[in-house]
């Protein structure tokens, strides 16, 4: 690797720290305020969920939420300073005053909701609410702009003041036009922007799991995971690569996050992979993938999932055990790739010298492994989505304390809660400024027309709006967050995919999927040039290795949005026989891509290997499709019968080219 290369690797490994550290570390009077804020916050919401009725009363609906942002929000102005060159030592006097006033804003607006609906403000307000309004909508980007990056503030920028100009745009995107002053109060006064649908999921099921994610990385889950997963498969046939998708799946799923993911699983088994002979690029691409799929993972799937089952309607559980078997696909034929790698470069495991100790790791972790069945048992068994994350934290907390390592004290109280409260603060201002596009779209009704629009351009082929679909969700992930990109798209996109007769969920969950494949591919992959940095590899060759290890994840969304049998729609048979096939379909495609089939050996040599790679590729695919879904003109006795043909081709013709290079060689 060069040098240019090296700082290039080296300086996307420190933005990306520096991302995740980027919270200014307040003191004194200000971290009281947070710790303040925060607890307010997590009560209120307790409250709420609970129905504990701490004040006296009910809290309406719209109240709760201002509240909620209220406290949250602007708390965003204290921990995210305005720009790399702003101080961090100390709050400077103009993000105290943007604090207070976006708090007031807000807090304005919570005691005033029975008002607000009773007197219909979001299309009548007072004069004095629109210039209130106003001032909230200049803070809430600003907060948007701290907490999600520029590209996700230009994005919601220019859609907050749609409306304005809606009535000449041009056809396809021309809506209702409003007035300024409508605009202004609709987006605070009604429940479509500010505390729309982002906002209520996060009121209503986010915060509790970033809280309990949060708090489950303060008490040492990290640490516990590696071990884990270093006890269980650290001695296999390419052990160390085998960890990081144990590892990083787990903690992606509890984080959200794929930068933090690396950051935290990656230092850990990068090394480990580099030092039993894996080359960097692939250790690299490895944590990449590894970490990517955790955010598509269940039980928790990062906040994105629990915004999706607001969209739809749904308890998330149902997205939560539909989401299952295409991040099991996903993660299968990550494994049987990094096997196919390791066998063919004959790379062993860990000594077990060096391994943890699996009796020892459950003993000194098992706590972890039980409050995830508490949570698990409350969500599937008791249906109790919205309050199972807080009692799950406070049997973690509880258990916690027999850890002399990370009991907490008052002290380290103190810090956890602080670590909360940046995770909430910074979700918050984010979901309430991507508030802005759905009331846009909300006031306009281009929501409606859009989805109308795009069947149209598309011809009405559904291939063509699928590729369409992906493309989009790629476009828009490599400049903002994934939760931003969902959101976005869900209600620009998903309508018309719906509209042309794709199952609902399937096509949220494609959306989802395909605004995480930027994370690993090209020009952006951020995750990759993160991992390549810890590697110390080139990091276009390892976004390159990543998108050949994470080919899964462009072809699963293809497979369950066609046929949603994979996401466990229809009956048992045909769920049970699309999940069969797929993975027999994906273990032969692993294979193929890395050239290496067991108990055949290394094919990837000469030019008639590549073609039995090809063969075996196609007949693995055609086992992947789950035939006989609406969309799919074939049988699954035709696809099973295609593939058995292909591969069997493919083992015929690599077993010949064995058997002439064994002639050759005597």
């Amino acid at each position: 690797m060069t040098d240019a290369e090296q700082m290039k690797a080296q300086a996307a490994v420190k933005k990306a720290e520096q991302s995740e550290s980027r919270y200014r570390p307040l003191k004194g009077f200000w971290r009281i305020v947070l710790i303040t804020v925060t607890s307010l916050a997590i009560v209120l919401s307790i409250n709420q969920i609970l129905n504990l009725h701490l004040t006296g009363r009910p809290i309406l609906e719209n109240s709760y939420l201002y509240s909620l942002c209220a406290l949250l929000t602007s708390a965003v102005f204290l921990i995210l300073p305005m720009n790399a060159k702003a101080a961090r030592e100390h709050v400077p006097w103009y993000d105290a005053a943007a604090f207070v006033m976006l708090l007031a804003v807000l807090m304005y607006f919570a005691f005033h909701g029975q008002q607000i609906v009773e007197e219909g403000w979001e299309f009548s307000p007072p004069p004095h609410v629109v210039w209130i309004s106003t001032v909230g909508w200049i803070l809430i980007l600003e907060a948007l702009r701290r907490a999600g990056g520029t590209a996700v503030f230009v994005v919601v920028a220019l859609f907050s003041v749609y409306p304005i100009f809606a009535g000449v745009m041009p056809g396809p995107i021309a809506g209702f036009p409003q007035d300024f002053s409508t605009t202004s109060a609709y987006h605070f006064a009604s429940s479509e922007s500010v505390i729309g649908i982002p906002t209520q999921a996060f009121g209503s099921l986010v915060i509790g799991f970033v809280m309990f994610g949060a708090t489950l990385q303060f008490t040492g889950a990290a640490p516990f995971f590696n071990n884990l997963s270093f006890a269980l498969f650290g001695r296999v046939r390419g052990g160390p690569a085998k960890v990081a998708i144990f590892a990083s799946g787990l903690m992606g799923s509890v984080s959200g996050s794929v930068v933090s993911n690396i950051l935290t699983t990656g230092v850990v088994t990068i090394p480990a992979m580099k030092s039993t002979g894996f080359k960097p690029r692939f250790a690299g691409a490895v944590e990449a993938c590894a970490s990517t799929g955790g955010v598509l993972m269940p039980p928790i799937m990062g906040a994105t999932a629990f915004v999706m089952a607001s969209f739809l309607g749904i308890p998330y559980v149902t997205i939560a055990v539909a989401a299952a078997v295409p991040s099991l696909l996903y993660y299968f034929c990550l494994f049987i790739q990094i096997d196919g790698y390791a066998a063919r470069h004959k790379l062993r495991g860990l000594p077990k010298a060096e391994l943890p100790s699996v009796k020892k790791t459950l003993i000194e972790g098992w706590h972890y492994i039980f409050v995830f069945a508490v949570l698990v048992w409350m969500l599937v068994v008791l249906q109790r989505e919205a309050m199972a994350p807080f009692y799950a934290t406070v049997v973690l907390l509880v258990i916690n304390q027999i850890s002399k390592r990370y009991r907490l004290t008052l002290k380290s109280l103190a810090t956890l809660i602080t670590g909360v409260g940046s995770a909430l603060v910074e979700l918050s201002a984010l979901l309430a400024g991507v508030g802005f596009i759905v009331g846009a779209l909300s006031v306009t009704g281009l929501a409606g027309t859009l989805a109308t629009d795009l069947v149209f351009l598309a011809g009405d082929n559904v291939y063509v709006l699928l590729v369409m679909g992906a493309m989009t969700s790629f476009i828009f992930g490599m400049g903002m967050t994934i939760t931003a990109v969902y959101i976005f798209l869900a209600i620009v996109l998903a309508p018309s995919l719906i509209n042309s007769g794709f199952n609902p969920l399937a096509v949220h969950l494609f959306v989802m999927y395909w605004g995480m494949v930027s994370y690993i591919t090209p020009p952006v992959a951020i995750g990759s040039f993160v991992a390549a940095g810890i590697a110390g590899a080139r990091p276009m060759q390892v976004a390159l290795s990543s998108v050949f290890l994470g080919i899964s994840m462009y072809l699963v969304p293809f497979l369950f949005v066609l046929n949603p049998a994979l996401i466990l729609e229809g009956s048992a048979w045909t769920v049970t026989w699309a999940i069969t096939t797929a993975f027999i379909g994906i273990f032969f495609i692993g294979y193929a891509i890395e050239g290496y089939l067991p108990f055949v050996g290394d094919f990837r040599d000469s030019p008639v290997d590549w073609l039995g790679r090809l063969l075996m590729g196609m007949g693995g695919l055609a086992f992947a499709i789950p035939g006989g879904g609406k969309h799919i003109p074939y049988g699954p006795v035709e696809l099973l019968v295609v593939g058995s043909v292909l591969i069997v081709a493919a083992a015929l013709l690599i077993r010949l080219t064995r058997r002439r290079q064994a002639a050759v060689a005597t």
